[in-house]
């Protein structure tokens, strides 16, 4: 259901069947939120499908009302402005963007690291999608405001966690702020930060399940359990921070160059600071992964090294999200 709703989303031009999509792609996820029928685990069910409901549907007002003034179902075609309006908030709280970012930490934080990655890279792709295709016509003053705005609260919010889902939330609310404040002017820097960081992010989702890590002070003890893989996790963590040789440096790289040729370099200015609050947490998590060693303050046993092979998908997706730059 899923895939089929993704699929739906992406290569539907009719606004009816976008909804569509979004909607089956909400109700699939809900389960696999929910499997482990802990409270904890339902309340952020409950959350992702009332926001999400609720953001179906104002994507659906804002379709209808351009119709009713223009006549018009294509989704390339959104033209009339208060439907631009309205479908930019529903698209926002789509994928989490502030001011319409509530939910998002507390879903993830509610749900295990595998659906953690499928809610933070996959479910946000339909919404990307038509993003990019009603780009044009959004209000590119509005978008910005959202823009530095994610990328503020995304890295202020994220310095005082110690969940690494959490953590990892606001890292995805920061890097949204990167594809949008670019979507008015370049829509493909947008996928390609969306792709990139969908690569990134799934490395590092990959390895906290394999040593099965939800916590600061857990993490700190894991570097035994594959020494290897926690090596690898530095690099994937400063690469989702943006740092030059590594992968995800790219989009930063290309979304402040094509700023400035936009005259906002005032605006490229405060992103870039701004991604310095996210470098921050990605640092300490670094830093509790591979540079802590016991004994610290917490009492831990050490634990035991595992002799399985690392998962291949792992592998190559961390080989690709810290060396795509060099090559």
């Amino acid at each position: 259901s899923l895939v089929l709703g993704t699929g739906i989303t992406i290569s539907s031009n009719h606004w009816i069947m976008a909804w569509a999509g979004l909607e089956i792609n909400t109700l699939a996820i809900l389960p696999l939120i929910a499997q482990s029928h802990h409270p904890r685990a339902i309340e952020a069910a409950t959350k992702y499908f009332l926001t999400q409901a609720a953001a179906s549907t104002l994507m659906l007002f804002s379709s209808m009302t351009n119709a009713w003034y223009t006549g018009q179902w294509d989704i390339a075609q959104l033209t009339h402005p208060t439907s631009c309006l309205i479908l930019t908030s529903a698209i926002a709280m789509k994928l989490g963007l502030v001011p319409f970012h509530f939910w998002f930490p507390e879903v993830l934080q509610g749900s295990p690291l595998t659906t953690g990655l499928l809610l933070s890279t996959i479910m946000k792709f339909p919404p990307m999608t038509l993003f990019y295709m009603t780009s044009h016509s959004l209000n590119p003053t509005l978008l910005t405001c959202m823009a530095i705005s994610s990328a503020a609260l995304g890295g202020w919010m994220g310095l005082n966690q110690t969940q690494i889902r959490k953590i990892l939330a606001f890292s995805s609310i920061a890097h949204l702020g990167w594809m949008t404040i670019i979507i008015a002017y370049n829509p493909k820097l947008t996928l390609l930060n969306f792709y990139l960081y969908t690569l990134m992010t799934a490395a590092t989702f990959l390895t906290l399940n394999t040593i099965k890590a939800t916590k600061l002070s857990t993490l700190m003890t894991t570097w035994t359990k594959a020494p290897s893989l926690n090596a690898m996790l530095l690099l994937t963590l400063l690469s989702l921070a943006g740092l030059p040789p590594l992968t995800g440096f790219i989009p930063k790289w290309l979304i402040i160059q094509e700023l400035t040729k936009q005259d906002m370099a005032p605006m490229a200015t405060m992103i870039s600071l701004l991604s310095l609050l996210g470098l921050f947490f990605y640092l300490r998590l670094a830093y509790c992964a591979t540079i802590t060693l016991p004994p610290h303050t917490t009492n831990h046993m050490k634990q035991w090294h595992t002799n399985k092979p690392t998962n291949t998908s792992i592998a190559i997706l961390t080989t690709v999200s810290t060396l795509l730059l060099p090559i």
